[in-house]
């Protein structure tokens, strides 16, 4: 349950397509907030916002350079994340639906 936990925070902060704009531009390399504010019609404050939600989850990290703090994906969380979405959609022996292999004996035999 604590890896669906996890990598669920990632779904939720690429669910807002901002979002999901600014990991795109970020896949091109390390950027400067005032870079992405650039191609967004939105506050600081709300960049801000994203940035913290996404870093959080830990997708993207950011370092502090002057004034300004500078954004990159991480590779690592980026790299777990793309196998547990594997995991989760691929059939495998471990699936969680056959932890209980009596759930659905009988069901054919009500029909």
């Amino acid at each position: 349950m604590e890896n669906y936990l996890e990598y669920t925070k990632v779904f939720k902060a690429l669910g807002d397509p901002k979002r999901a704009m600014i990991v795109d531009m970020l896949s091109c390399g390390e950027l400067c907030a005032c870079m992405i504010l650039e191609k967004f019609e939105m506050s600081q404050s709300t960049l801000s916002h994203h940035m913290k939600l996404l870093c959080e989850c830990g997708f993207v990290k950011g370092r502090n350079e002057g004034k300004w703090t500078y954004y990159s994906l991480d590779a690592e969380t980026i790299n777990k994340t793309k196998q547990f979405f594997c995991d989760i959609t691929s059939e495998k022996e471990n699936c969680i639906c056959k932890e209980d292999g009596n759930c659905c004996k009988g069901c054919d035999e009500n029909e």
